[in-house]
């Protein structure tokens, strides 16, 4: 075919200079303009390009300038570039603007609505075989910007070189990029509506990021790993259920053990693997609760500011390395629950904050779109697209991790619109109201979601006031969580542990209060890592009294706790007894087992844990008021509580340092009671004082029953009763 007339080569130039960025398939790629064919590119830097096909010569493209290349190729089929760059290297590659989207009308159509469920499988950086050639298709959400490109080390950080499409029915930007591989790093070049070019941002659907401090995104391959966990994921309803015995041990990585000889070092997946699964097993606990992983830039925020809701932390290891930690929980006997924040996320440079140049992910008003506990950003979940990204988080690490679990953080201060702030400084609903409205349709639109598409699965609400229905099904008006922390527990009772015990006897309803709302949800009794930081010391640290006394108040303490109605948590140290607060810099002072005081706690936690397992009393009744009696909830001048659970568990708590003997308790039941657990025990480094295993029930009526036991009660002691018959 003969060259082109220079007027018509201006012209070319021209329109594509004016289209090249923000319009760039109108005038990259292949054309055809007064029945000529044309291809166009622009490769700044470039020394020469030419076009190749299958059937023809290489046919040389003009150097327009500035990068322009144009040419005319012998024929019209797919065609090649060969890209020659300084120092003679030669890449040879197809032309990104050759290829028709990757989206189609339903993807877009879903995102638009909020329900595409698999975002991650078509979003962000997917590798995939494109019309027969494979590469990595690129997708973000940016409908304010007037351009998007894709820029890493293959365009040598160029925006110019990869704009993207915009997809205008869904304010989506794509391009395919061919014969890009996995582990290439990327970020978002946008310029926004003002024409202003933003920082780089890093990638809202990434499913793997550079290890911080560093900030772009990593081309992940598609998740492909070979699950051995079937048996654990048929079974998990019922041992997730609410009459299940369910004990989570709370568990920062980074900080819970160093590698050896490196103080500041992070243990792999891998490395938690090998360490902490058989120590949690052996502890007898049935959950691992990991405070956020998602990828977070600040390690000061323990994840609770996160920025990629997809990718694991890069500080850890690999996604597939995640999986692998998983799948060996699971075979293990082991369930995994993730702390997740559909909150707020924090306003970085390379984040989601004014991702386009405009409040996108967050509301425009300050007084709804920025939280000021935190200094970070609200996510706006009146969007569609917003609550869509957010639930299709929350099933991707539930559905591609197999994850048993979601403990979603700060519910409290999405229920609210005034939530730490004054009057003035809130905006109310459209009732007037203080509620977030929208924010009440997410919660019960998430735990829709995930109830229906992932069976067995359970999410936890970190909801610290008195909302109704948290746990209630979303049919009957509730939000539509499987359990909620019950903060009230936690704090009321953590107030009477820092009593001194003479002084107990006045606080005696702390330990009590519980009770009168304690089957209102169906809740999980936390001690979490919120209570041993911020100067409120250690739980060892916060009991008055010598090392005698805090030891054993805290064993009767966890004693107290596992046979309460509730599911359990306690947060890592809290098995050592560890008398310093939790230092996320640092690791748990595994030195304190050498003390026999301290092992003694361990040895406690262990047998709690099993006799919670072994007795249905202690956990089939959770939730319901059935499972429940006191025995003795006055005796606020000797501080001594007691309680049936069922008819064969009595449980008897002595919070003075002083023994008591011949106290009579009456009892639900006849014959031989079992001394199964006395946390006074020698066995846990305590004074060994007790019943010699077991005590008869006598004739005599007490608290209201037609028979009693006679008890010796150890001081600052709890002790569990079985009745043998």
């Amino acid at each position: 075919m003969p060259d082109r007339d220079p007027d018509v080569v201006d012209t070319l130039r021209q329109n594509f200079w004016r289209q090249y960025l923000h319009d760039p398939f109108a005038v990259r790629g292949l054309h055809q303009e007064n029945n000529l064919w044309g291809v166009s590119a622009f490769l700044p830097g470039a020394e020469r390009v030419e076009i190749v096909t299958e059937c023809d010569p290489p046919v040389a493209m003009h150097d327009m300038g500035g990068g322009f290349f144009h040419g005319i190729p012998a024929s019209v089929p797919r065609y090649r570039l060969h890209i020659h760059w300084p120092g003679g290297v030669i890449e040879a590659c197809e032309d990104p603007y050759a290829f028709a989207p990757v989206l189609g009308e339903t993807d877009l159509y879903l995102f638009a609505q909020g329900t595409h469920w698999k975002l991650a499988e078509k979003f962000g950086a997917v590798p995939l075989i494109h019309e027969g050639t494979p590469g990595v298709s690129f997708a973000v959400w940016a409908p304010n910007a007037r351009r998007v490109s894709v820029v890493g080390d293959f365009n040598t950080w160029d925006g110019r070189r990869h704009p993207m499409r915009l997809r205008h029915e869904a304010g989506v930007w794509e391009i395919f990029i061919p014969r890009l591989k996995t582990g290439e790093i990327y970020k978002y070049e946008i310029e926004g509506p003002d024409g202003g070019v933003l920082p780089l941002r890093a990638d809202p659907l990434a499913r793997a990021t550079e290890h911080p401090p560093a900030t772009a995104s990593v081309v992940a391959p598609r998740p492909d790993f070979a699950w051995t966990d079937q048996q654990w994921i048929e079974g998990r309803a019922a041992r997730q259920s609410a009459e299940a015995s369910i004990a989570i041990y709370e568990v920062h990585a980074a900080s819970w053990m160093r590698p050896p000889g490196a103080p500041s070092g992070i243990l792999s997946w891998d490395g938690l693997a090998d360490c902490l699964i058989p120590y949690v097993t052996q502890l007898g606990f049935t959950h691992v609760e990991l405070m956020p992983i998602m990828e977070h830039p600040f390690a000061g925020s323990w994840g609770y500011q996160p920025l990629s809701q997809f990718a694991p932390s890069a500080r850890y290891g690999s996604p597939a390395a995640f999986a692998r930690f998983v799948d060996r929980c699971h075979r293990a006997g082991l369930g995994v629950i993730l702390d997740w924040v559909p909150a707020h996320f924090p306003n970085d440079a390379h984040g989601l904050a004014r991702f386009d140049g405009t409040a996108l992910y967050e509301h425009t008003d300050p007084r709804e779109g920025y939280h000021p506990d935190w200094n970070t950003c609200v996510f706006n979940l009146g969007r569609s697209e917003v609550q869509g990204w957010l639930i299709a988080s929350a099933l991707w690490w539930l559905e591609t991790f197999h994850v048993d679990g979601l403990r979603v953080d700060a519910v409290a201060s999405m229920l609210y619109r005034d939530y730490s702030r004054a009057p003035g400084q809130w905006i109310p609903n459209q009732y007037g109201g203080r509620e977030n409205l929208e924010a009440i349709a997410f919660l019960k639109r998430l735990n829709t979601v995930v109830h229906e598409r992932v069976p067995g699965a359970i999410t936890i609400a970190e909801e610290s006031t008195a909302w109704p229905g948290v746990s209630a099904p979303v049919q009957a008006g509730g939000l539509g969580f499987s359990f909620k922390w019950n903060m009230g527990w936690m704090h009321d009772t953590l107030r009477y542990l820092g009593q001194d015990p003479i002084y107990r006897r006045w606080h005696h309803h702390d330990f009590t209060f519980g009770l009168l709302y304690a089957f209102s949800e169906r809740f999980v009794l936390p001690l979490s890592h919120d209570e041993v930081v911020h100067g409120k010391g250690s739980l060892y640290g916060r009991i008055p009294g010598d090392a005698w006394q805090k030891l054993a108040t805290l064993r009767a303490y966890f004693a107290f706790m596992w046979t309460h109605p509730g599911k359990k948590l306690l947060f890592m140290g809290g098995e050592l007894g560890q008398p310093q607060e939790w230092d996320h810099d640092g690791a748990l002072q595994w030195r304190l087992l050498d003390d026999p005081g301290h092992a003694g706690i361990l040895r406690l936690i262990a047998d709690l844990n099993r006799i919670y397992r072994a007795h249905p009393d202690l956990h089939q009744t959770d939730a319901s008021p059935e499972g429940f009696r006191w025995l003795v909830s006055d005796d606020a001048h000797n501080s001594v509580f007691a309680y049936a659970r069922g008819e064969r568990i009595a449980v008897i708590i002595n919070m003075t340092p002083v023994p008591r003997h011949n106290y009579r308790i009456g009892v639900p039941g006849g014959g031989t009671w079992r001394e199964i657990l006395n946390t006074d025990s020698a066995h846990y480094s305590g004074g060994n004082i007790g019943n010699d295993g077991e005590v008869m029930v006598e004739d005599v009526s007490s608290h209201g029953l037609p028979q009693s036991l006679s008890l010796t009660l150890p001081p600052l002691a709890t002790l569990i009763f079985e009745c043998k018959d």
